[in-house]
């Protein structure tokens, strides 16, 4: 299959691509070129592009329409918040919560065990306090609302799967109309959070896991599959897709994906295709 490197920018036109010959965009904000298969991007050219805050990927030359499913994580990817964080902002503890979230999400703690030493902090607020969070504070990350909508027109299906919690996944489901969300479920007794979990752990192998489930309930190829995350528990989903893509990551997370979008929005996860 051939292979393209696509820059992305908002004003690609405006940006300096001298270093790159004979160039036409393929729209405003995206520009393809063919190259050989096994291309590499050199070191100085990727610094070109970084100082200009454009996006680069290398890929099979594929329509968007080729893919079957796109699995995401909510967490700084779908959305923009962590969800955990802001529950802990209502016993004030957001700053503890909120480390020990960034160094899980680096890979630096096990996702088990600082999930639940998280919820444990938890203990004893009110479920209101997850509803003004949905409410008041939660936001899409830009481009998510156009790239579900291209989802919808390509039928391409959509999978949100999370190591947060179900309270959010499933109302982003109903709200957004995805196909399909996974989550974990936070006990609640008597309209007050207990500081425990019920129920299966979504960690990284979970994650991994329910891509390729469906990928098989799908009858899809590898290829058809694209995942993205930010964080070191999407590592192994990243890995299971035909396409790994880092959105906003951690180095660990970038590492190991196909593309790394730094500077876009997910309208770049679209823009990577036809």
């Amino acid at each position: 299959m051939p292979h393209v490197l696509v820059l992305q920018h908002p004003d690609i036109a405006s940006c300096d691509l001298s270093d790159f010959p004979k160039l036409v965009p393929y729209s405003e904000r995206v520009v393809r070129i063919d190259v050989p298969a096994g291309f590499v991007l050199p070191e100085a050219a990727k610094a070109i592009l970084a100082r200009q805050q454009i996006d680069y990927a290398l890929l099979p030359d594929q329509s968007f329409a080729d893919l079957g499913l796109i699995v995401s994580d909510m967490d700084s990817t779908l959305i923009t918040i962590e969800c955990v964080d802001e529950i802990a902002a209502g016993v004030g503890l957001k700053a503890e919560v909120a480390e020990i979230t960034e160094r899980s999400m680096r890979g630096e703690l096990d996702f088990e065990q600082s999930l639940r030493q998280r919820v444990a902090l938890l203990k004893g607020l009110p479920e209101e306090v997850l509803q003004n969070v949905y409410d008041n504070v939660l936001s899409l990350s830009p481009g998510a609302e156009y790239l579900l909508a291209e989802c919808k027109r390509h039928d391409v299906k959509f999978m949100l799967v999370s190591g947060g919690f179900t309270f959010f996944t499933e109302r982003l489901q109903q709200q957004l109309g995805l196909d399909y969300a996974f989550a974990n479920v936070l006990e609640i007794e008597g309209g007050v959070l207990t500081g425990r979990l019920t129920g299966r752990i979504i960690d990284a192998q979970a994650k991994a896991d329910l891509l390729l489930q469906h990928r098989h309930m799908l009858g899809l190829q590898p290829q058809q599959v694209l995942a993205m995350g930010d964080g070191a528990n999407d590592i192994p989903m990243l890995r299971a897709a035909g396409i790994g893509v880092a959105y906003r990551a951690k180095p660990k997370t970038q590492a190991a994906a196909d593309v790394c979008i730094q500077f876009g929005g997910l309208e770049a996860v679209r823009g990577c295709f036809r």
